[in-house]
């Protein structure tokens, strides 16, 4: 099941889509380098994209904290991004304003998970009449997405994608219930799993988000042997020096090894 995006490019072999890119928009010249080689990939494995950065991180534990390179010169870059690959473009947003807003210049409007019970935003992004990607909250079961989805679709939203993200266990962690894919699936929408932030390791003491990156693989071998819709998954050239959630983002260079590999678990979970 594919998202209603025109210019994501279905493919006969079957696979699961993909969101991809970095966790912010750092600067004007690393996002074309990544979505460039994340494209060059998926053409290859034959996997529909489409590349997410925020261009603003609104949730951030500490004021320090990078939020982005200016809000209009990092739309513009989503913007840029999406003409010149002719790809579809993910971005969060964190208000009604930001529905509005953001909606000029990328295809899909995603809820982050702990503003996913907020209708007024729900409403936002529904009326803007994008497909809206809504991030399934930490503290919700699986089940309980059934009432985002229907705010959206009260407010006249048609397409609509759910994302498993992992539960909070204890303060600073977090497991993944993979009974969420089928349990979110019955509200006939896709169900993406994101296999980077479900590894994140939240509330440290220092005010940064931990991770477990070596866990990446894992989690995303679960997520298509359970036959999700749907893979996102953050990446950067260099995690280390990223600017924002480095500690959970898979290191560019092992993306295509991944992913071939999840290609491959996929077509036989499908075929099972």
């Amino acid at each position: 099941m594919y998202p209603n995006l025109p210019t994501l490019r279905h493919t006969d072999g079957g696979s699961f889509f993909l969101i991809a890119g970095p966790c912010v928009i750092e600067d004007e010249k690393s996002p074309f380098e990544i979505a460039e080689r994340l494209l060059e990939i998926a053409e290859r494995l034959r996997i529909p994209f489409a590349f997410k950065a925020s261009y603003r991180k609104a949730n951030r534990s500490r004021v320090d904290s990078f939020t982005g390179i200016g809000d209009w010169e990092g739309l513009e870059i989503l913007g840029q991004i999406r003409q010149k690959y002719n790809i579809p473009v993910v971005t969060d947003i964190h208000n009604e304003t930001e529905a509005a807003t953001a909606a000029q210049f990328v295809d899909v409007l995603q809820i982050p998970a702990f503003l996913c019970r907020q209708t007024s935003l729900l409403a936002a992004a529904a009326e803007t009449g994008k497909v809206v990607n809504v991030k399934k909250g930490q503290f919700l079961s699986p089940g309980a997405m059934m009432h985002a989805v229907d705010k959206i679709r009260y407010y006249g939203g048609k397409d609509i994608m759910l994302t498993e993200r992992g539960t909070t266990f204890g303060y600073q962690d977090l497991v993944v219930d993979f009974r969420s894919v089928p349990i979110m699936k019955r509200n006939n929408v896709p169900v993406v799993v994101d296999i980077t932030h479900s590894l994140q390791r939240p509330n440290q003491p220092d005010g940064i988000s931990g991770g477990d990156p070596e866990m990446i693989e894992t989690i995303g071998r679960a997520a298509v042997a359970n036959c999700c819709d749907g893979i996102f998954l953050e990446t950067h050239p260099d995690p280390r020096n990223a600017k924002s959630d480095g500690a959970n983002m898979l290191p560019l260079d092992l993306a295509e090894p991944l992913l071939a590999k999840l290609v491959k678990i996929h077509q036989v979970a499908m075929n099972v």
